[in-house]
Order: structure tokens, then C-alpha cells, then sequence
């Protein structure tokens, strides 16, 4: 099978909610990776490739409202479940969750500092320090 993606995969495991479009309810599950383009998560039921849902990616206590397109599914062997993935309908879809990527990453570095420094470490410290070190290298895994 050749291979389609356009863009680098990253590791995010991140609680997020999907609603097939003018579905009834949301569904509760997780991202499994994310990429500029779109995102996988895993589901109890297929979804049709295709179809659009809407998908909401807490954060903190905000969260973040997301359209994409399904374009491609697998049922997992082991799992049972199926992986989804999907394409964001618009670069503003793409960006928030690149936000909450680095959201992320900051939070686990302001953990892995705090153990280090032996003390807590602010999350306004820990951003400013983390964009110093990482923001370049960050932006060139997407631009």
C-alpha cells in the first residue's frame, strides 16, 4: 500500500468528542496522533468516509470546535475498535489544534522542569522558557 499522508504525524493522546454532522449526540473518545492536516482517533463504530463531523478538543476550560472530513477508517484487530481518520475543513480548524498541541507539550515540560528544579514550576514560566528552547524547532516540524 502506498503511502498518502502529506504531512508528519505527532504523537497526541488528547480527550476530544466527535458528532457525525446533524448526528444526535456527541461521542467521547481520544486523538491518537495529529498532523497539520487532520487527526486520528479511535471509535466504537465506523463513520463513513466522507461524512463531516464536528469535533470538540477540551482544553484546560475552554474548548475548541473543530470541522473535519472523514477520509479514511480501519477496524483495529486487536482493539476491535476503528481508527478515524480525518481532514480539516479549513486552516483555522488546522491551527487551533496546532495550538493545542503546543499547549500540551508545554504542560509536560512544565512537569519534567518542576521534578527537575524541585519545585513547581509556573505554567507562564514553563511557556516562556519552552518557546525560547523549542518554538523553532516546533514550527519546522509544520511549515
Amino acid at each position: 500500500m502506498s503511502e498518502k499522508r502529506r504531512f508528519i504525524r505527532h504523537l497526541l493522546v488528547s480527550p476530544l468528542e466527535y458528532q457525525i454532522e446533524d448526528g444526535p449526540e456527541f461521542t467521547k473518545t481520544q486523538t491518537l496522533d495529529i498532523s497539520e492536516g487532520g487527526l486520528l482517533f479511535m471509535a466504537k463504530d465506523d463513520v463513513e468516509i466522507e461524512k463531516r463531523i464536528n469535533i470538540n478538543m477540551p482544553l484546560y476550560e475552554r474548548t475548541f470546535h473543530i470541522k473535519a472530513k472523514v477520509v479514511h477508517t480501519a477496524k483495529d484487530p486487536e482493539t476491535g475498535l476503528f481508527k478515524i481518520g480525518v481532514a480539516f475543513l479549513t486552516y483555522s480548524d488546522a491551527f487551533k489544534v496546532k495550538l493545542i498541541e503546543q499547549i500540551y507539550l508545554i504542560e509536560e515540560y512544565r512537569v519534567l522542569r518542576s521534578l527537575q528544579l524541585g519545585r513547581d514550576m509556573s505554567l507562564s514560566e514553563a511557556s516562556q522558557e519552552w518557546i525560547k528552547r523549542y518554538s523553532e524547532r516546533f514550527k519546522k516540524l509544520y511549515w
